[in-house]
């Protein structure tokens, strides 16, 4: 039992798959658990690096459950809370590998409770990510992915306020849904290169400011009907294609800006790509 795991309820099977060739891969599964003492904000930060990852909403009470398969001769689990601070994922052991050596099939499932205050950070790489964030209640949010395909969705609104979410996005196909339910005063969006959706969909309870930053591919803006947008674009060599909204000065303004009970200010900066807006009900 790795020693980052004292104090948590754990279920472990052992498993031994061969990749087929010289190569063999020894893979572990390990499921660990906590539940939340007390009603103190958390700092949360997961880390993983390649395989499938999810994440979902749990019952009240919970802190987290973690589901893990890996390669045990490359990493070991870390799941350990110090203090307000709790970081989960996996961790290289630092053994050296053969040449031709795989790292596929490896999975991260992990449920967070309902009800605990959260400063999140998640952050992983080359994995296949589905994370679903409704409910929880978020205090600070930050995402980072790399080479990726991504689909993040708030399925239900933060209890919480949340004064920033952050979404960094490398190479990757990045999907977002009902952001208007993270509560958030301000969304920053830096992404690299690839094709991002963002759907801004949700409960939006206040005015709020999102900033975006494109380099190379394709941007699909969607927003809700009733919700008022204006739309500023500083780019290089970047197509809009702003339908539904109408010009003024430097920026582009949905219909109903003036009438609208909520307001969202878009500032993009691309560089190169293409960049469309889409109504959605």
């Amino acid at each position: 039992m790795p020693r980052r795991l004292a104090g948590a309820a754990l279920a472990v099977t052992v498993l031994a798959a061969f990749a087929g060739g010289a190569e063999a891969q020894t893979w572990r599964e390990v499921t660990t658990s906590r539940q939340a003492t007390g009603s103190d904000p958390v700092r949360v930060h997961v880390s993983y690096g390649a395989g499938t990852f999810k994440v979902a909403p749990g019952s009240p009470g919970l802190l987290y459950r973690m589901h893990l398969r890996y390669d045990e001769d490359l990493f070991e689990p870390k799941a350990e809370l110090r203090g307000n601070r709790l970081e989960l994922g996996l961790e290289s052991v630092g053994r050296s590998t053969r040449r031709g050596r795989t790292r596929t099939g490896g999975e991260m499932d992990l449920t967070l409770g309902r009800g605990v205050p959260m400063d999140l950070r998640l952050q992983f790489g080359a994995v296949k990510a589905e994370l679903d964030l409704g409910g929880l209640s978020l205090t600070g949010l930050e995402v980072s992915t790399g080479a990726s395909q991504s689909t993040l969705d708030v399925s239900e609104p933060n209890p919480a306020r949340l004064d920033r979410a952050t979404l960094e996005v490398g190479a990757a196909e990045f999907v977002a849904r009902r952001l208007g339910n993270l509560n958030a005063r301000r969304v920053r969006v830096d992404a690299g290169i690839g094709d991002v959706r963002l759907g801004f969909e949700g409960s939006w309870r206040e005015d709020a400011q999102v900033d975006i930053k494109m380099g190379l591919g394709a941007l699909e803006l969607r927003f809700p009907e009733g919700l008022g947008i204006r739309l500023t674009k500083n780019s290089f060599l970047t197509s809009l294609d702003p339908q539904g909204m109408v010009k003024r000065g430097d920026a582009y303004y949905s219909l109903d800006w003036e009438r609208a009970e909520r307001k969202v200010s878009v500032d993009l900066e691309a560089a190169f790509g293409s960049v469309k807006v889409v109504w959605v009900r």
